[in-house]
């Protein structure tokens, strides 16, 4: 699976964006998929994660209850809606596919074989 993320900008804070990711590639729809982002000078952190099938997701504790993580099989997509944007969301976003079919959702980045390219994520204060 290839992934394509997009859908990043700035915006101020409190307000809202939509990543998606698009893959390529016939199995997309057995596999997890999660969103993770690195700011400068840090590492890379888990964001959210989704079920293959859509009914399992697992967030970071400090995007709970702002963000969605969602997917469409039928279309290969998996997005992250992003309300409540604070400046420490500030990062370069990427959608991952995890390394094992089926299974849960881990929240690791190793258990993420794929990455997409990243999409900037800018929240002025």
């Amino acid at each position: 699976v290839q992934l394509q993320a997009s859908g990043g900008g700035m915006v101020q804070t409190g307000g809202s964006l939509r990543l998606s990711c698009a893959a390529s590639g016939r199995t997309f729809s057995t596999f997890n998929m999660g969103w993770f982002r690195q700011a400068p000078g840090k590492e890379r952190e888990f964001v959210a994660a989704i079920g293959w099938s859509g009914d399992r997701t697992k967030y970071a504790d400090s995007v709970r209850d702002r963000f969605i993580i969602s997917r469409d099989n039928a279309n290969m997509k998996v997005y992250l809606q992003m309300s409540r944007l604070k400046p420490e969301d500030t990062a370069v976003y990427f959608c991952a596919v995890a390394a094992e079919k089926y299974g849960p959702p881990t929240i690791a980045a190793d258990g993420y074989s794929g990455w997409g390219q990243g999409t900037q994520v800018t929240v002025s204060s």
